[in-house]
């Protein structure tokens, strides 16, 4: 596993930052799902079928996070399965890819229900008895939501028809779609439904390509300069800032931090500017016969370093 992929499962699990990022994407930034009310499902999804020669044969599969979510909206309580799939590149076939996971997650209800229903032996016709599934049982909604870590606009598919070729208009409503649930920063238009520090690392994920923007975004978000090392990390990881922190603080003031940054090259530029014109400098006395210690002199930098000058 690379370290962006172990990041991000690690920083997304957080309860506090997977609600918040549940909220904006499935209830446009309204607190609806609480931390609290999430809980750890096993990441693996085990699948069993039949084979062609007869045989039971299984898939598994590993999602990036799987939570519970018990959700009290408008009056009634809800139990939805969530799952989030982080990307730190575009994946050409992610509609296949998730797809195949909430099939897996729906089969294994089906399969856990028949199991029950065969411990009891409380189906009541032979139906029941072959679908392992009773006219009363329901499955609990999957959702999977795509996470894309990357600094370029997503140009990949959104759905299983857009990995289509041609095909007859009049066969596409017998073809089942499937849709992502894509968050692809540079996609953004609002971050202030967003209320945990996941709105930073989303925010310089959508600059990053751009130093002046990302410049005007931490001189005019406050957020910036009180934000927790973790997302500072993952912003480092992720957008390939390199913010300095220190490893006593828990909290950074990525303002200043930058800001230091800038300046630290700023003071680098300058100096590769004055090595390069000194050398210039040096080579052109040299043509015109001056020694050594004359060109270090006017230069203003060590014998030894001219003379390594001069031979390169």
């Amino acid at each position: 596993m690379s370290a962006k992929d172990s990041m991000a499962k690690e920083y997304f699990a957080d309860n506090a930052r997977f609600a918040d990022l549940c909220n904006n994407i499935l209830y446009g930034g309204r607190e609806v799902i609480l931390p609290e009310n999430l809980k750890e499902r096993d990441t693996t999804e085990v699948l069993t079928a039949l084979g062609l020669d007869k045989k039971t044969i299984a898939v598994q599969k590993l999602r990036d996070i799987f939570k519970n979510a018990s959700i009290k909206y408008t009056g009634k309580s809800y139990v939805v399965l969530i799952g989030v799939e982080n990307q730190s590149d575009i994946h050409y076939a992610i509609p296949v890819k998730n797809m195949f996971y909430d099939v897996m997650a729906y089969g294994n209800q089906v399969k856990e229900t028949a199991k029950k229903h065969r411990k009891e032996k409380d189906t009541a016709t032979s139906d029941e008895f072959l679908s392992g599934f009773t006219k009363e049982d329901k499955l609990i909604p999957v959702i999977t939501i795509t996470v894309y870590l990357g600094t370029k606009e997503w140009d990949g598919p959104r759905r299983l028809s857009d990995m289509f070729g041609d095909v007859d208009e009049e066969l596409l409503p017998f073809i089942p779609d499937y849709r992502i649930n894509l968050l692809a920063p540079r996609e953004i238009t609002d971050f202030t439904g967003f209320r945990t520090s996941i709105r930073q690392l989303f925010e310089v994920l959508q600059n990053a390509y751009d130093k002046e923007k990302m410049q005007e975004v931490l001189q005019n978000d406050e957020k910036f300069s009180n934000v927790d090392r973790e997302t500072v990390e993952a912003i480092n990881l992720f957008a390939g800032t390199n913010i300095d922190i220190d490893e006593k603080e828990e909290v950074i003031d990525m303002c200043k931090a930058w800001e230091e940054q800038k300046n630290e090259g700023r003071e680098l530029g300058r100096e590769e500017g004055r090595i390069r014109q000194a050398k210039i400098t040096a080579l052109k006395l040299q043509k015109k016969g001056h020694s050594i210690e004359d060109i270090a002199e006017c230069v203003d930098f060590d014998e030894e370093t001219v003379k390594k000058w001069l031979v390169s």
